[in-house]
């Protein structure tokens, strides 16, 4: 609550336990950031700033918006399309700033220990000794969609001490579907010249990310078509119901032209969002997607039917006037283990 960069270890490792007592206090952790993520931030500021180690909250962007807790953001695109390469490009551009960020990287697991194969690498090499950068590495497991378990959990501590949080995901599966309902805002990073236009339209990606990076743009004509075919296929594409104008741009994490532009575009849609009202309506889709999924997986199909099924769980997460958080996950765990424990 402090914006202690040094408890940030601890709390993503409370989130990891998997023993009861545990998984508990984990969710009980969940229910305190999400509480004090609903207060105003600038109360605490000049407190926290007082310490070492502790990160105030930056300074207000041009639009003197200041909300409760840090933009979340997904990256997201197939492998080899430069997504951490871009990430270190704009970790790079925003440091500058003087913005502290959290990143929360899904990698593929090892099938030996279940581990992330690329661990904690050298990926973003501008954050490598840098204070106020923090990355998280994990192992998406056997998660066909590219996303740990621990992903919402480990977005909401790392958006509770930094002032940007990134989630870059492996890439594969339903990846865009998955971390589009736990981000603010989703990048698409696509690869000139591979085909994945044609690909994306078929899977139905285009209407997830809310912004599209063309990255390489350094190769040229090439980059400039894979743009006009992207922008070609968003004009067929359904419109974004806020009214958000999904811009495509060029940009090159080789040598940082578009970087800006896509930093531009990033603070417009969280502007956006808070303007028309979306920015509460996602936040809260990313809640019961967590508490949901958390449900299945640990109860199954038949845990939830205790309750009603998925439809009824889902219709009493929208109807908490709390916000379907954790600590209301918790109720509903605590009731089917109860359910389960009558007599059939």
């Amino acid at each position: 609550m402090r914006r202690d960069r040094d408890a940030v270890p601890d709390a993503l490792n409370l989130l990891d336990d998997r023993r009861p007592a545990q998984r508990e206090a984990a969710l009980q952790l969940l229910a305190i950031l999400e509480r004090s993520s609903r207060t105003d931030p600038t109360m605490n500021l000049a407190a926290a700033s007082e310490h070492s180690g502790r990160f105030p909250r930056s300074e207000p962007k041009a639009s003197g918006e200041l909300h409760q807790d840090a933009p979340r953001i997904g990256l997201t695109g197939a492998p080899g399309a430069g997504k951490s390469t871009l990430l270190d490009a704009l970790v790079r551009a925003l440091r500058a700033r003087g913005e502290t960020i959290g990143i929360v990287a899904v990698d593929p697991s090892s099938r030996v220990s279940g581990g992330a194969l690329l661990g904690d690498r050298a990926r973003v090499r501008a954050g490598a000794s840098d204070r106020g950068v923090f990355l998280r590495s994990m192992a998406a497991r056997e998660r066909l969609g590219g996303l740990a378990d621990a992903t919402w959990p480990s977005i909401a501590v790392l958006a509770a001490v930094f002032d940007r949080v990134f989630v870059e995901t492996v890439g594969v599966g339903q990846s865009e579907a998955e971390v589009a309902d736990l981000v603010d805002t989703l990048v698409l990073v696509a690869q000139p010249g591979a085909g994945d236009v044609l690909q994306f339209m078929k899977a139905g990606i285009l209407e997830h990310p809310d912004v599209f990076a063309v990255n390489k743009a350094d190769l040229g004509a090439t980059a400039e078509r894979t743009a006009s075919e992207l922008q070609a296929a968003l004009a067929m594409a359904a419109h974004d119901a806020s009214g958000w104008q999904r811009p495509v741009l060029l940009v090159s994490a080789r040598d940082g032209s578009g970087v800006a532009e896509l930093v531009a575009a990033l603070d417009a849609h969280r502007a956006h969002l808070v303007a028309c009202g979306a920015l509460a309506a996602r936040r809260q889709r990313a809640r019961i997607a967590f508490v949901l999924d958390a449900l299945e997986r640990r109860y199954g199909a038949f845990g939830i039917e205790r309750l009603g099924g998925r439809d009824a769980v889902h219709a009493r997460l929208l109807a908490e006037p709390e916000g379907a958080g954790a600590a209301f996950g918790l109720g509903l765990a605590r009731e089917i283990e109860a359910a389960l424990r009558k007599p059939s």
